[in-house]
């Protein structure tokens, strides 16, 4: 019940911030998601013995994230940039003995969550973004609440016992299903809209495009799941927070789109390059 009532507060919110905020808006906002999650992940590293310096961490973050506000095309001379300076404060502000790790977390923090994120803002900032950002969304939420309940009631055959033990194949056949069933909503939705000259929900490529691409998207975040339980088993722990009621923390409920979000993204750039 927690984890419902939560997502029925967070999801309009979400939805809003898509299709109504202004450009800065947008990204401010996922730059805020992406401080809690970084956040959290350097709790995580503090578990697991590391000591990533918050403050610079942070502020590299914010900087990524305004960078692009100002530059969108110098996105990877900023990162680039930030993770040097990264590595030359650790280099020369932590103890001698700690500066791989901790500069070793610190860049990863900031690759893992900033750059990845980064993806929803240029997603967004297509000629179709908001819906495109709506088809990553849905079909990422789709797919994990199918997959909860069809691996409650017919999973048996373990997807990844030693990272995630209670994830099985049936649910992962599951979150495909509601991905797929997801985007055959939205598509039928933007066709009923067009018909009706509302054109809030634009897919122009065939049908198929956008229902292999779910497919795709799904794969990616069902991975992205995987890796932050590998990454939380790793250092002992359970969830990364506990800010959002059933569902753990920030970083817990957004890791399927650290991945799945810059794979929409290559995948059309792929598709444009085509």
């Amino acid at each position: 019940m927690k984890r419902i009532l939560t997502a029925l507060v967070l999801i309009p919110v979400v939805l809003l911030l898509v299709f109504l905020a202004p450009k800065w808006l947008f990204v401010l906002s996922v730059a805020l998601v992406a401080v809690l999650a970084s956040w959290e992940y350097m709790n995580l590293a503090v578990a697991g013995g590391f000591e990533p310096p918050r403050g610079p961490v942070l502020a590299s973050l914010v900087l990524l994230f305004l960078g692009y506000l100002e530059w969108p095309d110098r996105m990877p001379a900023i990162l680039g940039a930030l993770c040097l300076v990264l590595l030359v404060y650790c280099s020369f502000a932590r103890p001698i003995e700690r500066v791989m790790a901790d500069a070793s977390a610190a860049i990863f923090s900031l690759i893992y969550i900033g750059f990845t994120l980064i993806s929803l803002p240029a997603l967004h900032g297509q000629a179709d973004g908001p819906s495109l950002v709506a088809f990553l969304m849905c079909a990422v939420w789709a797919g994990d609440s199918l997959a909860l309940y069809t691996g409650k009631f017919f999973g048996k055959h373990k997807l990844a016992p030693t990272i995630s033990p209670k994830k099985t194949w049936e649910g992962a056949a599951g979150s495909v299903l509601g991905s797929l069933i997801a985007t055959g909503i939205l598509l039928w939705l933007a066709s009923v809209l067009q018909a009706h000259d509302v054109a809030v929900l634009v897919y122009p490529e065939e049908s198929w495009f956008w229902l292999l691409l779910a497919v795709v998207v799904n794969v990616a975040a069902q991975v992205g799941d995987l890796v932050e339980s590998a990454l939380k088993r790793s250092v002992g722990v359970k969830d990364s927070g506990n800010l959002l009621p059933g569902h753990g923390g920030i970083l817990d409920r957004i890791d399927a789109l650290l991945l799945a979000a810059p794979v929409l993204w290559y995948a059309l750039v792929l598709r444009q390059a085509l």
